[in-house]
């Protein structure tokens, strides 16, 4: 590798370090007016050249997190929301106080479900389920598309339920007379399909947080499997881990 691509990469390498601290002071709210510091001064905080500020604007500018205007300088583009891990929680109870939360109930019926959602619900295959797909806003904004699978006597009470107003997860607890326990999730980025895409008001194959999440009533029974796609560039996911040995948990019913 030649000393110019040593250096462009030693540039690359630290712009992203840049971008990853000021994406995080953007997301906690450091700049209340949405104004970035100058790069004279993003220089002088980082000690780094201004090719590279530069560099770390250009990353959050394609994110769509800033925007940089000649003259004007950085500012927030899009806020985001922070999407809490450390409670099971509906994106209402979770987003309350940050905006109204509106469902567009695209699905709501009872379907024949694959033989994955079966078994993961612990159901036998020929046993129909109740099948809800809902576009979730906030503030009339998109925020997600939610694809959820749930046991027929969970199900079949909710489709005469206020689904474009609550969260499922308060319904289910109505439903089943017992609380929600836990619930097993799974985080990838996908690229979004143009069904997606479209519905998101997204470009086609922007990248997208998928959620596959299984939740259990409080007895260990799974009650509502669920495949969610989130705009990346709405919500941040912020959680606490703790290392040690995990704590037990009911697992069948």
């Amino acid at each position: 590798m030649s000393n110019l691509e040593q250096a462009r990469r030693r540039r690359a390498d630290r712009a992203r370090q840049v971008a990853d601290v000021l994406r995080h002071q953007v997301l906690a709210g450091s700049f209340p007016q949405g104004q970035l510091p100058r790069e004279a001064q993003l220089c002088r905080d980082f000690e780094v050249s201004r090719n590279t500020v530069r560099a770390a604007l250009a990353l959050l500018a394609a994110e769509g997190l800033v925007e940089r205007s000649p003259g004007v300088g950085t500012t927030v583009l899009t806020e985001k929301y922070a999407h809490g891990l450390h409670r099971l929680m509906g994106l209402n109870e979770t987003l309350h106080g940050q905006g109204q939360i509106t469902n567009d109930v695209r699905t709501a019926a009872l379907v024949r479900p694959p033989a994955l959602v079966a078994q993961r619900l612990g159901l036998p295959e020929d046993q129909l389920v109740v099948y809800v797909e809902r576009l979730r806003r906030l503030d009339g904004v998109p925020m997600s598309l939610d694809l959820t699978y749930l046991p027929r006597d969970i199900g079949e009470p909710l489709l005469a339920a206020d689904l474009a107003g609550q969260d499922i997860f308060v319904l289910i607890e109505r439903v089943a007379g017992r609380p929600l326990g836990v619930a097993d999730m799974s985080f990838e980025a996908v690229n979004a399909d143009p069904h997606t895409a479209a519905l998101l008001e997204l470009p086609q194959q922007a990248a997208v947080l998928m959620v596959e999440r299984l939740t259990r009533l409080a007895d260990g029974r799974p009650v509502d499997l669920e495949w969610i796609r989130f705009r990346g560039d709405r919500l941040a996911m912020h959680g606490q881990l703790q290392r040690g040995a995990p704590a037990a948990r009911v697992i069948g019913y």
